[in-house]
């Protein structure tokens, strides 16, 4: 039977390297596209999620299992990706009044997509892609607590009392916070839900 999160983290406390490298193994992929999802730079989020797991491990020998192990570790998580976008609309803030503005893909982070030549299907691959980036966008525009609250419930599937916990906020005031979130994301996606497209 598969050792619950919990159970890894105290193992880890007691000093067992290989139940970290398994708690590492279970969250990196999960947690570097929650960060890559709030930061947009797939370095980036790398980054911040080696510094998440940097986090975890330094703290180790303090760890209480007071709350669910993912709770505390997208707390972390999400605390480190707003400092880090704050920082970064500051740089960018900073450097956009000395360089000319251009109208180059975002921050040149986007794929760029191959298609095979005689792909039956490229019109519906590129209407499905217009439309997954119409979305990332208009979540990009959310204020970034909408924006972390929206990805932990939406893409991370967490619950409220979980992403409540996270963002340090009573429920109430996470479901208020989704609310004006989802309110906003509903009047930015209109085009898509007049043209026939779930969200």
């Amino acid at each position: 039977m598969a050792r619950s999160d919990v159970q890894l983290m105290l193992d880890v406390k007691a000093g067992d390297e290989q139940s970290f490298a398994l708690l590492l193994h279970r969250y990196r992929s999960p947690l570097v596209n929650f960060l890559y999802r709030m930061v947009r730079n797939r370095e980036q989020a790398e980054d911040l999620a080696q510094e998440v797991f940097l986090r975890v491990y330094r703290a180790r020998e303090d760890y209480i299992p007071s709350a669910k192990f993912t709770t505390w570790l997208f707390r972390i998580a999400t605390n480190l990706a707003l400092n880090s976008v704050r920082d970064n609309r500051y740089q960018r803030m900073e450097i956009s009044l000395d360089a000319p503005v251009t109208t180059d893909a975002e921050d040149g982070d986007e794929k760029t997509m191959d298609v095979a030549e005689k792909h039956p299907n490229i019109e519906q691959h590129l209407v499905e892609e217009a439309r997954r980036k119409m979305i990332r966008h208009a979540i990009d525009k959310l204020p970034e607590k909408q924006r972390a609250a929206v990805l932990l419930h939406k893409y991370q599937e967490l619950d409220y009392g979980e992403i409540s916990k996270i963002l340090e906020c009573s429920e109430s005031a996470l479901k208020s916070l989704l609310f004006r979130a989802y309110e906003t994301l509903r009047v930015e996606l209109a085009p898509l839900v007049a043209s026939g497209k779930q969200l």
